[in-house]
């Protein structure tokens, strides 16, 4: 079964707090199919990941950009994966059917919005129904992470 990990953002946003998550991501080896709303979301994100540190980089692409192969971090709203990802990061609700494909997964979601969290609720019974490994994390107020279940 997947490792799911629940990331409830309540002070940064997810423009934010991803990097940090894909920068783990990386440095301990592994690929990244980060799951979004649509194209223009992706093309947002794409744009922040870019910019987020002066001093960082985070290799990435999107439809736009082609090659997935190539692609540590493949940014797409499409559920297939292009990039021999292992981490899946699901964003802006986003759902994957195959979640069990993946060795861990990521749901990050914005705790100020109520309809982000009710599917966020709604995910945490749907893989817990599923026998997957849950745990829930919340943002603190320095932007870290702390476990609370």
């Amino acid at each position: 079964m997947t490792d799911i990990a629940f990331y409830h953002l309540t002070k940064f946003s997810l423009e934010q707090a991803l990097p940090k998550l894909l920068e783990k991501t990386l440095q301990v080896g592994k690929r990244a199919h980060l799951q979004v709303s649509n194209e223009e979301r992706a093309e947002s994100l794409t744009d922040s990941l870019w910019t987020y540190q002066a001093d960082s980089w985070l290799p990435h692409g999107t439809k736009k950009d082609g090659k997935p192969e190539k692609q540590p971090i493949w940014i797409t709203p499409e559920n297939e994966v292009e990039n021999d990802a292992t981490f899946l990061f699901l964003t802006d609700g986003a759902d994957n059917p195959k979640v069990a494909d993946f060795e861990r997964c990521f749901v990050v979601f914005d705790g100020r919005s109520d309809a982000a969290v009710q599917k966020a609720r709604s995910q945490w019974k749907t893989y817990k129904d599923g026998g997957h490994s849950l745990t829930y994390w919340q943002q603190t107020d320095s932007g870290g992470w702390e476990k609370k279940a």
